[in-house]
């Protein structure tokens, strides 16, 4: 087996050919972090570290492991001296899947077959320089030569959406946006207030007072909801769902604005609050609500104080408490409201996967963030399939912040599905029509049920 060849990630006769049922499937992908307006402005870019490291955070932080000083990374060293940063230590990324991705990226797109080093670092740059100036290298082409159907990317409520309402003139590729209201309930958080105040700017509401901002978040959904948003994102460390009065609450709205310090249960009541408000807001409008669980955020100092949030410092951690955290919603929402539930942990795999079991409308989404490797698939899949039902799977999301990986990041996942499905027909534990079901199911027509019926 060479490397990335034709039998990449499939380890027998099965596998390959479940493969070649779904790999040519269009792409819906739910959760991303695309950028629309450059897609709707569709002029490209100039080079190969604007493509693959200016925007991926997984890059940042193996150069860093790797002994790159940050000038070449978020500094202001040009992109040729990124790149050949990236590329002198990308031999050292061997084993992580962003040193398969990346190479996938230049053998699908540019059809280049050299490996990444600082031998073939100057050949590769100026061979994708030239090749990015190319009507095919532009970002719709892209979009529509990996088959995207749909793409959700992940907005702020006061997020200008112009560039979406253009996006809708793009023919073959429908691009939504996806509301991700975390701000408004992160009560606890610096810039907080600046949010408040932003919010009631965009949606010409009073947001002195708690039921103007509750009126702000209704507006801003409306407008998400007009742009054809299927789902809501949520990113949460430690969900906590009981009961609290709604006046209770108001009196904790009124101490934050005026900037007095807030006790951690009154932090705790106003999170609880506002998270029944995203559950019946999304029931109401019959989206989907995505839960993101357990990142521990910005955890390496040295980088918040420098870079500020979302630099590349974020982690895993087992020390979030689901079980007590959901029940009261998902009690509350039980058979009312379209749950997927996105968690970082391994050792959570057992717990979320029994909710998922317990409830019907509660659905696992695809193995986030540490967990998207070739490995962490396997043992996620697998998991699903022992405790919950693999077949209900939310789908596959890319998740990615650089359009040219939707391609490559859709792959690995197909692959490896095959893969794992393929194993159990070999080891006598599924007929092999039902793993071709199987596979189809998951990568196309359980997401286009769960998110896109009704486009």
């Amino acid at each position: 087996m060479g490397f990335l060849d034709e039998n990449y990630l499939l380890q027998n006769k099965t596998s390959k050919l479940l493969y070649e049922s779904v790999k040519d499937l269009p792409i819906l992908d739910a959760h991303n972090h695309g950028d629309v307006k450059e897609i709707v402005e569709n002029e490209g870019w100039q080079d190969i570290w604007q493509v693959e490291g200016a925007t991926d955070h997984y890059v940042w932080e193996l150069m860093r492991k790797g002994g790159v000083s940050e000038d070449k990374i978020t500094g202001e060293a040009s992109n040729r001296e990124k790149w050949n940063a990236l590329a002198t230590v990308f031999p050292k990324f061997v084993g992580n899947p962003t040193y398969e991705w990346i190479h996938l990226d230049l053998k699908r797109m540019f059809k280049i077959e050299d490996n990444i080093s600082k031998y073939t670092s100057e050949k590769i740059w100026e061979e994708t320089t030239l090749l990015l100036k190319n009507e095919s290298m532009k970002p719709q082409y892209l979009l529509k030569k990996m088959n995207v159907e749909i793409m959700c990317t992940t907005n702020n409520p006061t997020e200008d959406l112009s560039y979406h309402r253009k996006a809708k003139e793009i023919e073959g590729i429908k691009i939504l946006p996806t509301w991700r209201p975390d701000k408004a309930m992160n009560i606890d958080k610096e810039e907080w207030q600046e949010f408040i105040e932003k919010l009631g700017e965009v949606t010409k509401e009073d947001v002195n007072t708690f039921e103007g901002f509750l009126k702000a978040l209704y507006k801003s959904r409306e407008s998400f909801e007009n742009l054809g948003c299927v789902a809501s994102d949520h990113g949460i460390f430690q969900p906590v769902s009981y009961p609290v009065e709604k006046t209770k609450v108001e009196e904790v709205y009124q101490k934050a604005l005026s900037s007095k310090e807030l006790t951690d249960q009154e932090v705790s009541d106003f999170k609880s609050f506002i998270f029944h408000e995203f559950g019946k807001m999304n029931a109401e409008s019959n989206w989907v609500m995505q839960l993101h669980i357990g990142a521990v955020r910005d955890y390496r100092d040295k980088l918040y104080m420098n870079l500020g949030l979302d630099a590349g410092g974020d982690i895993s951690t087992s020390q979030v408490d689901l079980a007590n955290g959901l029940r009261y919603f998902l009690n509350q929402y039980d058979e009312k409201l379209k749950v997927v539930l996105y968690f970082l942990d391994p050792s959570l795999f057992l717990t979320v996967s029994s909710i998922a079991r317990a409830f019907p409308n509660v659905s696992l989404g695809a193995p986030w963030w540490f967990n998207d490797s070739p490995f962490g698939m396997e043992m996620y899949l697998k998991y699903i399939a022992t405790v919950d039902l693999l077949s209900d799977l939310a789908g596959w999301v890319t998740d990615s912040r650089k359009l040219i990986s939707y391609g490559s990041r859709t792959e690995m996942f197909r692959r490896e599905l095959s893969n794992v499905v393929g194993e159990m027909v070999e080891k006598g534990q599924i007929p092999i029509r039902e793993a071709f079901d199987l596979v189809r199911e998951i990568c196309y027509e359980r997401p286009k049920k769960l998110f896109f019926e009704n486009i």
